[in-house]
């Protein structure tokens, strides 16, 4: 990979970062907005958390798509190649794959570190820049593949 190459690639991941922090806020309004104020309720109720993460996972992917399709992925060649039903569905596997990891790094860094709320917030942030990596890969080799 020429230099030139790696520097976009570099910009393109970074912007990538951006829409992927605004997504996961999107995530977590929706998440708390069904939660608290349309269901009224609260964490002890799994059902309804269950519910709210679903909520709040898929408004946060379908921002991700739309704002990587504008803002991260952005040549003539890789918005065509975004606009399919395949593709959507191909994204839609890469941020469920995602979830996946997070579940599962999540609960081995648990089982290492206990549950100290510091070393907990310190895994959270790594495991949320592993599957960051993870998405921005996933969907730029299936997805966007090509410059």
């Amino acid at each position: 990979m020429k230099q030139d190459e790696r520097t976009q690639t570099l910009w393109e991941f970074l912007r990538y970062a951006v829409v992927g922090g605004i997504s996961a806020v999107a995530d977590i309004a929706a998440n708390a907005l069904m939660l608290y104020v349309i269901l009224q309720s609260d964490k002890d109720h799994p059902v309804q958390v269950a519910v709210s993460v679903a909520i709040g996972f898929l408004l946060g992917l379908a921002v991700n798509y739309l704002l990587s399709a504008y803002f991260v992925f952005r040549t003539e060649e890789q918005k065509k190649k975004s606009r399919t039903a395949r593709a959507v569905l191909i994204y839609l596997a890469v941020g469920v794959i995602g979830f996946g990891l997070t579940e599962v790094f999540t609960l081995l860094g648990t089982r290492l570190i206990g549950e100290n709320r510091l070393w907990y917030l310190v895994l959270t942030c790594v495991v949320k820049g592993l599957v960051l990596i993870w998405n921005y890969a996933g969907r730029k080799i299936f997805v966007y593949s090509g410059h």
